[in-house]
């Protein structure tokens, strides 16, 4: 039997896995299994901890198809929470693909991530072609050109009048063939200064209740377009994030974090 832990922030939700002290058999198909809300335990991603040499912990973060996403910033604001917790520190360092995310848990118990600095060339993000990031035309009738960041994953945030539209049109533009990797799809509308809503289709997960680093990407986005200064609230289908980035370097993001449960599984038979 494998331990885990059910965790969420802003119903964006995951199961933790603890293999720093020994391996976990994790694959593809264990993972999808793992996803499912019928058959399994049921999450957006799922998050395995190992042992780190630079920091207090290595995070990896999986979609619920089986593939690997370098960032997650709801889970890494969950797993930074969990370890301040566990150690008793306010101030944790979290290791993973996208690089070290120093972490900060304050009074209120809400927690601070400073995700990654974003990259905005388009050969970073990825593209599949040359373009000007900050303005990228799909040519499809009545959207406006997207803010395209990587956040070490793949974002485009489109800054549209009605969001609910994503729901439409948020698959196909995930998996358009300017994203060699598919991408992260963000409809955003700024309602009022400092106040974005946002709804996130992730490329791995689908339409969930809050992606934190969409959330950033939308941040980065607003900042590059004008339509923001330094800080923001992101106002996400679970709840609200608070954004800051200067115009340079990493996005702090902060927001709370909750676990739901824990239990234990049987990778021969969960799922199946």
């Amino acid at each position: 039997m494998i331990a885990f832990s059910k965790m969420h922030g802003l119903g964006n939700d995951f199961v933790v896995l603890d293999a720093r002290a020994k391996p976990l058999p994790l694959d593809p198909d264990l993972i999808r299994r793992l996803a499912d809300r019928h058959r399994g335990i049921g999450f957006d991603q799922l998050v395995l901890l190992e042992p780190s040499e630079t920091a207090d912990i290595r995070v990896h973060f999986f979609n619920n198809d089986g593939g690997e996403s370098a960032a997650c910033g709801n889970a890494s604001r969950c797993v930074a929470g969990l370890l301040a917790e566990e150690t008793g520190r306010d101030r944790v360092t979290l290791e993973s693909k996208a690089g070290l995310l120093p972490a900060e848990r304050h009074a209120d118990g809400r927690v601070t991530v400073q995700m990654t600095t974003p990259r905005l060339a388009w050969a970073e993000i990825p593209l599949a072609e040359p373009a000007d990031t900050g303005a990228v035309d799909f040519d499809i009738e009545g959207l406006p050109p997207a803010v395209c960041v990587s956040m070490g994953n793949p974002h485009a945030v489109f800054f549209v009048d009605n969001v609910d539209r994503i729901d439409a049109i948020g698959p196909a533009l995930a998996h358009h063939p300017l994203f060699p990797v598919g991408a992260n799809i963000g409809f955003a509308t700024v309602i009022a200064a400092g106040r974005i809503r946002l709804r996130v289709y992730e490329r791995g997960a689908g339409l969930t209740l809050a992606c934190g680093s969409g959330a950033c990407a939308a941040m980065v986005a607003a900042v590059r377009r004008g339509l923001a200064k330094d800080r923001a609230t992101l106002i996400l289908d679970g709840g609200e994030l608070e954004l800051a980035w200067p115009g340079d370097g990493p996005v702090a993001m902060t927001g709370p974090w909750a676990r739901s449960f824990t239990g234990n599984f049987d990778p021969e038979t969960i799922g199946r």
